[in-house]
């Protein structure tokens, strides 16, 4: 008797949108958009600029209000009371493209700040794990460097390790590579590499192509705050199949 096949069950999404809109006044930023991400998937939001892949991002974390539709991470509902808001937050990493780093604080004491002030943990259980999360991103000689100290990818890499320091769900990364110059790009890149190895689910806006086909497992193009396509990295950059994302994707790997 040929045995029955085993059927890998479907992984419930950590995050799951659905028909969001998001309006600044009269202009429509995002315009009905509908995506999960489950467990372990790295997505890569892809499209021209002023489209709303940060807005969306921005949504998904609760720091921009919607008009439509709806957004639950972790069963919880994003456009909910405060404390919905405030757990959803923890549940997240976020890494914009300008750092945030506080200028009075080292790198140790930026990465230390949320869980001891905000989410009230033991001080020297974080300061432990916040000294391993700058050594696995490559700075544990530059723990008490001040951000003015640093290069534009060492900011990143401790905005990275801050992000870490909550046990995040997942990750959100919002350009991380844009405010950098090209001999600092490879670090961060490298990083978001080792995460993305150990299975971290990541929600990534990029315009690195080459990052996406290597790591990403999906790759999401936006336009006119609508998603326009979406697949395997791979494939999308090899052969789009809208006339929009073509025309995008030969633009920017030229």
């Amino acid at each position: 008797m040929t045995p029955s096949p085993v059927l890998t069950p479907m992984l419930a999404p950590v995050l799951a949108i659905d028909g969001l809109v998001k309006r600044f006044g009269k202009r429509t930023i995002l315009d009905g958009i509908s995506m999960n991400v489950v467990p372990g998937e790295i997505v890569c939001l892809v499209g021209p600029s002023g489209t709303g892949k940060s807005t969306l991002l921005r949504c998904v974390n609760g720091l921009e209000d919607i008009q439509d539709g709806r957004i639950m991470f972790d069963g919880l509902m994003v456009r909910a009371p405060a404390r919905d808001i405030i757990e959803v937050r923890k549940r997240i990493g976020m890494i914009f493209q300008q750092f945030n780093l506080y200028p009075h604080l080292t790198a140790l004491q930026n990465v230390l700040l949320a869980p001891v002030v905000v989410h009230r943990e033991d001080r020297r259980v974080v300061e432990a794990r916040a000294r391993e999360l700058l050594d696995r991103v490559r700075l544990s000689h530059r723990i008490d460097a001040y951000p003015a100290q640093l290069s534009g990818g060492e900011q990143q890499r401790v905005a990275i390790a801050r992000a870490l320091a909550t046990n995040p769900h997942m990750l959100m990364f919002d350009e991380p590579t844009s405010a950098l110059d090209p001999e600092t790009v490879g670090e961060v890149l490298a990083v978001m590499r080792d995460l993305a190895h150990e299975g971290r689910t990541m929600l990534v806006v990029t315009h690195e192509m080459r990052f996406a086909a290597e790591v990403g497992t999906r790759m999401v193009f936006m336009d006119q705050g609508k998603i326009v396509e979406e697949g395997n990295p791979r494939a999308m950059l090899a052969a789009p199949r809208t006339e929009r994302a073509q025309r995008f994707l030969q633009t920017i790997q030229q």
